[in-house]
């Protein structure tokens, strides 16, 4: 059967603007995904221009308040009634996902019965950190802790999301807006205007810091004949300029060259649009910060209209640096527009670009992002998991004191339909109840504990007949006592994370080889995977410095080494600083370590200036993004997932050749010391195989560890199917 999607935006899709076009791009979007979807108004229909369309498409009801007496047709409907409504309608005929814009919605919907249901889409949320209030903060957690998915317009919204509000990491995935041309519209005909006037085109409210007024100015400004179409109802009220909205109206109505068409529905807007030739997109510098895209920008892009738009970061990515049609004044815009209509090739380039730039937000591109989304959100059900739990859901128990490294693993475990898991979790690594696991024992069919502890131990030794038992074993205890005293006889498998630490498991605990198999370490490469940030070729990443055998100043050998030739190399460390380990910081050795090493990054002419120390947090897919090179220096590992994480985020691994490394990464990314780890760095980037490399770790890193593949190798072994040897191949 389908996915059900209940949609609700506040807006009102009387309208025309972004908000009601996201609902428009929603909508058909996870219509085309294959979702039934039902969307809900919030205000009364007054003209069909938004909605009647929605109303044609194949699986989608338009469910309206107003017109079923729920809420009375003079009333705007605020939060919480748009609240009460939804879960009136869930209530009587769940859904699977309930997809909302806004905050307010979204924070009365997040204390609700649709918890955990939700796939938020927050735009009216603070974008600069000064912003955030503690309120604030608190309330974007709870709906972060709420929601299944959130979608942000943008990577730069994401980012600043997941450093801002921690909960958001891992939840955080892209929605950009959505640009579809009508049935029956043609782009408009490529070449510059000629013979006539140039037509400008704007689209949607009116308002002082759309800079709406002043572009009623520019057909008077140039020096090529023009007129400025202007396409939209909604003039902005302002209270602190109460003279706006009139001067605005007056503008519109009698402005030489202005042509005012008032409101229209979307594909007449855009038949208006596409009989233009550049598109007006210029707003004031206070908005240049915004995190958001507008839609309106990618939709002249698909109707091969170029734009006049303020050049930010964003915008460079989008449209290239060297970009046109870039401006900051109204000096700007006009000299822009008289280039541009004076010079063919200039406009070429300018259409040209802005074309390219809508590619990856059409409908299709919308609606297979979403599918792979819900693909991943709604995992299909395995006949042979079925058939392990005798024909229905296998029951699944998790028990251990700390699930930081099996957080994603257990996600997924709970969104297939195929399994019910229950969680016991230990308060404290030998603190128990043992009420919670002896229920857990009659309950499950498969018990997983994380790691080889007092947890391990304590199932062991009372699992029940025909119950299968499976242990996942980490570094630390491996040299601790609890394996040698584990009952490894009532142990189906003990799980470890590289073909190193399955050699050493073996041979420290003389376990029978077909007990001990290896699943590695998950990373999550699709949200790893964002576009870099500009220089990062020469950004070395450096994940958690202590304790000291993660050899922090092996990694400043290598800055050393580059850094006499090219002092753009920088080292970027993302870590707790080792005194904020207790535990650590008490031991003498381990201080005289690290006291010696930021001694030298103070007093090294070679490392002035060239290392920057950034916090610890969840933000890891957004600091990756500057990063190039991702080190591994250590001593020892049993795994070390930096390097791959690195590598899902498009950055090339450098590891020195600790045990165990080559059964886990490809040896063409060991080097034997930190002169030849250097070599090999500038090398890289100064012959331009940096792009090359990168691909191919990313690659690597997919095939092998990318968390589809981790998870498929878990539910293997957790319905009893896995093989003596599991895993795939490591990196060769």
């Amino acid at each position: 059967m389908p996915l059900r999607a209940l949609v609700y935006g506040d807006v009102d899709l009387n309208l025309i603007d972004g908000s009601a076009i996201w609902v428009q791009g929603m909508v058909q979007s996870l219509a085309r995904a294959g979702c039934e979807v039902t969307l809900v108004l919030k205000a009364p229909v007054r003209t069909g221009r938004l909605v009647d369309p929605l109303r044609g498409l194949p699986g989608v009801t338009v469910h309206s308040p107003h017109a079923a007496g729920r809420i009375p047709d003079h009333a705007v409907m605020v939060p919480r009634w748009a609240a009460g409504v939804l879960a009136e309608l869930d209530e009587a005929d769940p859904f699977d996902l309930v997809v909302v814009r806004g905050r307010q919605i979204a924070a009365k919907l997040a204390a609700g019965p649709l918890a955990g249901r939700l796939w938020t889409y927050l735009t009216d949320v603070p974008q600069h950190p000064a912003e955030f209030t503690g309120a604030a903060f608190g309330e974007l957690r709870r709906i972060a802790d709420a929601s299944r998915m959130l979608l942000c317009q943008t990577e730069e919204l994401r980012c600043f999301m997941e450093s801002a509000v921690p909960a958001t990491a891992g939840k955080s995935v892209l929605f950009p807006p959505v640009v579809a041309l009508p049935e029956g519209l043609e782009p408009r005909a490529e070449g510059a205007p000629a013979g006539r006037a140039l037509k400008l085109v704007y689209t949607g409210k009116f308002a002082p810091r759309w800079n709406t007024y002043e572009m009623t100015r520019l057909p008077a400004r140039l020096t090529v004949d023009a007129e400025v179409h202007m396409i939209g109802d909604k003039v902005h009220v302002d209270p602190g300029d109460p003279g706006y909205a009139p001067r605005m109206q007056a503008a519109l109505e009698s402005a030489p060259g202005v042509v005012w068409h008032g409101g229209h529905p979307r594909a007449e807007a855009m038949r208006l649009t596409a009989a233009c030739d550049v598109g007006l997109s210029w707003r004031h510098p206070s908005l240049d910060s915004s995190l958001e895209l507008s839609t309106k920008l990618l939709e002249c892009g698909l109707l091969n209209v170029p734009v006049v738009l303020n050049r930010t970061p964003m915008h460079e990515r989008l449209f290239g640096a060297d970009y046109p049609l870039f401006v900051a004044t109204e000096d700007d815009v006009a000299d822009a527009l008289d280039r541009v209509a004076k010079d063919p090739e200039l406009y070429a380039l300018a259409a040209a670009r802005c074309r390219a730039a809508a590619e990856d937000y059409t409908l299709d591109a919308s609606s297979a992002r979403l599918a792979g989304y819900l693909a991943d959100a709604f995992p299909a059900a395995d006949e042979k998991v079925l058939a392990a739990g005798g024909g229905r859901k296998l029951r699944v128990g998790i028990a251990g004191h700390d699930l930081k490294f099996f957080t994603r693993l257990l996600d997924y475990l709970n969104s297939r339909p195929d399994m019910e898991v229950r969680v016991d979790h230990w308060s404290a690594l030998r603190v128990h109840d043992p009420a919670k696991g002896e229920e857990l024992l009659d309950w499950a069919d498969v018990i997983l504990c994380e790691w080889c502890g007092p947890n391990a131990l304590w199932y062991a030794e009372r699992k029940r007949p025909g119950q299968r038992l499976l242990v996942r074993l980490h570094r630390f205890e491996l040299y601790a006592d609890w394996p040698r005293k584990l009952a490894i006889d009532n142990v189906d498998k003990v799980i470890c994370v590289s073909p190193h630490y399955r050699d050493l498991t073996l041979a420290k605990t003389g376990w029978p080889s077909d007990k001990v198999v290896v699943i590695p370490n998950w990373v999550d490469d699709k949200q790893l995977d964002r576009p870099k940030l500009e220089g990062a070729e020469h950004h070395l990443g450096f994940i958690g410095l202590a304790p000291s055998r993660k050899r922090f100043d092996l990694a400043l050998d290598v800055l050393e080494e580059l850094r006499r030739d090219d002092p753009r190399f920088t080292l970027f460390v993302k870590s707790k600083l080792p005194w904020d380990y207790w535990w650590i910081w008490q031991k003498p050795e381990e201080r005289a370590h690290f006291e010696e090493a930021f001694r030298r990054v103070r007093r090294s002419p070679l490392l002035s200036g060239g290392v920057v120390f950034d916090d610890y947090g969840r933000d890891v897919a957004a600091w990756l993004r500057r990063i190039g090179f991702v080190l591994s220096t250590s001593d020892d590992e049993s795994f070390h997932l930096a390097p791959a994480e690195g590598m899902a985020a498009g950055a090339v691994p450098a590891l020195l050749n600790w045990p165990g490394a080559d059964t886990i990464y490809d040896t063409r990314w060991i080097h034997r010391s930190t002169t030849e780890m250097a070599q090999s760095i500038a090398d890289t980037v100064r012959l331009g195989r940096w792009d090359a490399d990168r691909r191919d770790g990313r690659a690597q890193v997919r095939a092998a560890y990318g968390l589809d593949e981790v998870c498929a190798q878990l539910v293997d072994a957790l319905a009893g199917h896995a093989p003596a040897d599991l895993g795939p191949a490591m990196m060769r």
